[in-house]
């Protein structure tokens, strides 16, 4: 039968609040810190994946429209319905300044005007969805080196331990080495979500970003179709 050294049983069982209770303020510090990154990326993630679902489902009931209307006029009483779409802010930039071409010159006088009407309605429309995403990247990049830190704030609470226990006895340092593995994976648990979704929204915004190139090119062709040149 196999005996167990009982400091080892003693770590085993050690409760990880009594470990936090007894964890010196700049640890106490660290882990704060890291929690609340840890929950702001999640809310962080939550908003984005709600906010990208939407402007996809939006995306493609606008461009459905918007290929079965007659004209510009027509799309833009209907886009009202689409608004999550990132294409419907496109399409408002560039059916304002047609509007102002029209309304001045009775027809479209300036193509490159337009298009950089639509690069502007991109642009505003790209940084609402990229929103807060950096946040994301400074948690994927920060968080382990700020859980590095807590451990070796353990570390040095484990010496701390074995020098005043005078032994090297497990039950001396164990709750140093708990609190840097403690840090060391609440640190990697803020950090490895954040990156995960980083990429992966990464990606969406730059499927988004594509899909409102191609649109430009139909909008532009649209409105030479309804008002020439």
């Amino acid at each position: 039968m196999i005996t167990l050294d009982p400091a080892y049983v003693a770590f085993l069982q050690l409760n990880i609040w009594e470990l936090v209770e007894r964890t010196p303020p700049l640890g106490i510090a660290v882990l704060c810190t890291l929690a609340l990154a840890s929950l702001y990326s999640w809310t962080i993630i939550f908003s984005k994946l709600g906010t990208f679902r939407r402007a996809r489902a939006s995306d493609v009931r606008f461009l459905r429209a918007f290929r079965k209307a007659s004209g510009l006029e027509a799309v833009m009483v209907a886009s009202e319905q689409f608004r999550p779409s990132p294409l419907v802010s496109v399409f408002d930039f560039g059916y304002e300044e047609i509007a102002r071409q029209v309304k001045a010159k009775g027809g479209l006088t300036n193509q490159a005007s337009i298009e950089r009407s639509l690069q502007l309605g991109a642009s505003e429309a790209m940084a609402k969805l990229e929103r807060n995403m950096n946040w994301l990247a400074t948690t994927a990049s920060v968080s382990p080196f700020i859980g590095l830190m807590g451990t070796v704030i353990g570390i040095i609470r484990a010496f701390e331990g074995l020098g005043t226990a005078g032994s090297a006895s497990l039950r001396a340092v164990a709750p140093g080495i708990a609190d840097a593995l403690i840090a060391t994976a609440v640190g990697l648990a803020a950090a490895i979500p954040a990156a995960i979704f980083y990429n992966y929204f990464g990606s969406v915004v730059r499927e988004v970003n594509a899909r409102i190139d191609d649109f430009n090119l139909e909008f532009l062709n649209m409105a030479e179709r309804s008002f020439g040149e």
